[in-house]
Parts: C-alpha cells; structure tokens; sequence
C-alpha cells in the first residue's frame, strides 16, 4: 500500500517539544503515515565546530519520540562521510521506497532563503513535496521572492504553526546557565542531557 513519508530534517541540538509539535502538526494536515526525523550530518552551510556530537543528538531524538508510533529516527546522514547534502539525502531514501508512495521534506521556513545555494537546488522537489513551517508574524517574502527569482519551479507550501516560541539555541544557553528545561524538552532528553553533561 502506498505511504506518504515526511522527513523532517534537523541537527536537533537538542530536539524540543516546538521540533515534536511540528512533526505532529504536519503529519496531521498532509495525512503523513510516518515522519522520519532526519539527524543532520555536516551540512554544507551550517557550523559544526560547537554542537553536540551527532551519536547525542540522535540519542535525544531516539528517546524524544519513543512514544509516537508515527515517528522514526534516521542516522543515514551522520553515517554519511564527509559533508552531507538534501539531494544526497533525498535519493537514498527515495531508493528505499515503494515507487507509489510520496516523500515529503519539513524544514523550517527560515531555512528557505538559503534553498538557491543548496547542491543541486533545481532537483530537490523532483523527489520530495517541501513544507516550509512557520509561526504567525515570521516574514517569508524575502525567501519567496528570491525563490521565484532563482528557482521558479521549486515547489512547497507554508505552513503556519501554532506560537510555541521554543530555541534550540535557547535550550542551550539555559543548560549553561543551570536553568531547568522542563516542559521545553521531553524529561528524557533533559535526563539524557544531563547525564553527559552535554551544553556546559
């Protein structure tokens, strides 16, 4: 039978309940049978001197959606030597597939603008449908129009999801200053967190 898959794409460091409520958002309004989330490798545009390793953050996705029939865990792309690329991504998985089922690619609309620079950029919504997701009052017109600019038949959606004002980024400074997590990560990943005293 034939399965829509999303994969939603992240260095999850750490993954947080805005990270679950997305996967769970979208899954719900595309009609998903599963979200896989994908654990960043070394993408070619993002910093990794100063993140947790990739074993971790897998880890923490691991336990985050243990209790989410719906939810995966992939490490295709921290198994991958050497930077990593969406495309690459993106044919593997689809290689794996039964050829009626439909990929879908969740990423944050913040993400967007940086599209036109990806490797193969004018390939990447030939194998999978994109999901920009936002929150009410974030500015997507920039990253439109420099799409429509540079890669008109690249196809997604914006999805709008519900406020929950939650960082990553945030979630690390708070470890670093002996803050507590609670209710912004699952307990698990909190535990984990603090049982490799990773963030300090």
């Amino acid at each position: 039978m034939a399965q829509r898959i999303g994969i939603y794409g992240g260095t999850f460091d750490p993954i947080h309940i805005g990270h679950l409520a997305c996967a769970e958002e979208v899954r719900q309004q595309y009609q998903l049978d599963k979200v896989i989330f994908m654990v960043a490798g070394k993408p070619a545009l993002k910093d990794f001197s100063s993140i947790a390793s990739a074993e971790d953050r897998y880890w923490m996705c691991c336990l985050a959606t243990a209790d989410n029939d719906s939810f995966e865990v992939s490490n295709i792309e921290i198994k991958r030597i050497g930077t990593t690329y969406t495309i690459d991504t993106l044919r593997e998985v689809d290689s794996q597939l039964n050829p009626l089922d439909e990929l879908f690619f969740i990423m944050g609309a913040d993400a967007l603008i940086d599209v036109p620079l990806w490797k193969d950029a004018n390939l990447v919504s030939d194998y999978a449908h994109f999901i920009a997701a936002t929150r009410p009052g974030y500015d997507v017109s920039e990253a439109k129009a420099l799409l429509a600019k540079r890669l008109p038949h690249f196809a997604y959606d914006i999805m709008q999801l519900p406020r929950l004002d939650i960082s990553s980024s945030d979630i690390r400074r708070r470890f670093l200053q002996g803050l507590t997590n609670r209710y912004l990560i699952p307990e698990e990943v909190e535990h984990y967190v603090t049982e490799r005293e990773l963030y300090r």
